[in-house]
């Protein structure tokens, strides 16, 4: 095994997700295809090919739309990182996410904690490289 491919994101509407992760994100939309049950596999990422994308799945039934939000509990739940913390964080702050949190330089980088368009907490960090330690 190499990677983890895809993460399952419930949400509530594809459209209203997918103008979410590609227009106030950034994340290219990968796939959109129509199922014969009429869900849609929908794959958003936000880099180039190769890393791990989120599969949007429209919540079925009461005990998948309760998780709508709030799939890990209160806790962030997904990492989203930059190589421009400042450029991104300008950015996103820009199109409308809501950030929960000033952002902070921790030894691990830098970092702040953003929501997305259901309240799922998310962190956008940019990680310390070993060129900023050794400066």
């Amino acid at each position: 095994m190499s990677r983890i491919a895809l993460v399952t994101l419930v949400v509530d509407d594809y459209d209203e997700a997918v103008r979410f992760y590609t227009g106030a994100l950034g994340f290219r939309l990968a796939e959109d295809t129509p199922r014969p049950d009429g869900s849609r596999w929908v794959v958003v990422e936000p880099g180039t090919e190769g890393g791990t994308a989120l599969l949007l799945a429209r919540a079925k039934g009461g005990e998948q739309r309760a998780r709508v939000g709030d799939q890990t509990g209160g806790r962030v739940g997904f990492f989203l990182h930059t190589d421009d913390f400042a450029r991104d964080h300008a950015r996103m702050a820009a199109a409308g996410v809501t950030f929960l949190e000033e952002p902070r330089h921790e030894p691990y980088g830098t970092v702040a904690v953003f929501q997305d368009l259901y309240g799922n907490r998310w962190d956008l960090l940019q990680p310390t490289t070993s060129e900023d330690t050794d400066a």
